[in-house]
């Protein structure tokens, strides 16, 4: 089945993999001056250091897959649901960790609310994609009965 994206889906594509590649690239590139920039002191401890690359990694090649899926548009709803997946976990981590330990730095919280809107924009959009396909199975299984009697 051929997917056909529309602008808004490869906008937010391209948004989400954006955000998720420069996060993932500047903390691979130097955590101690990203961190830093939030008020958060890192140290020179190198296992700490060594901790905080790991997901940035993950976050570069999340990036990258979900971009990707522009221009192999078969891989869309897998990055759709994978940039959903990501924004809205890591915006209810850091509600979660406002209600538990309190509110920290401003670029934090300012973080929290573009994940969560980001991750908002990506859930609509994987729900309307689902009611899209749920609408079509159930339109062709109705012809379907339809025409067999």
């Amino acid at each position: 089945m051929e997917i056909n994206l529309a602008k808004t889906q490869q906008l937010l594509l391209f948004v989400a993999g954006t955000m998720l590649i420069l996060i993932g690239t500047f903390i691979s590139a130097s955590p101690i001056d990203f961190y830093a920039s939030n008020s958060i002191d890192l140290g020179s401890n190198v296992s700490l250091l060594n901790e905080l690359k790991a997901p940035a990694g993950f976050l570069l090649v999340a990036g990258l897959f979900i971009i990707g899926a522009i221009f192999v548009q078969r891989l869309a709803d897998s990055a759709m649901l994978l940039a959903t997946l990501i924004y809205l976990s890591y915006a209810a981590s850091r509600f979660s960790s406002m209600v538990f330990e309190g509110i920290p730095a401003a670029g934090l919280v300012q973080a929290a609310a573009l994940e969560t809107i980001v991750g908002l924009a990506c859930i609509t959009a994987v729900i309307d994609r689902w009611f899209d396909l749920l609408l079509r199975h159930v339109s062709l299984h109705g012809f379907l009965q339809c025409s067999v009697e």
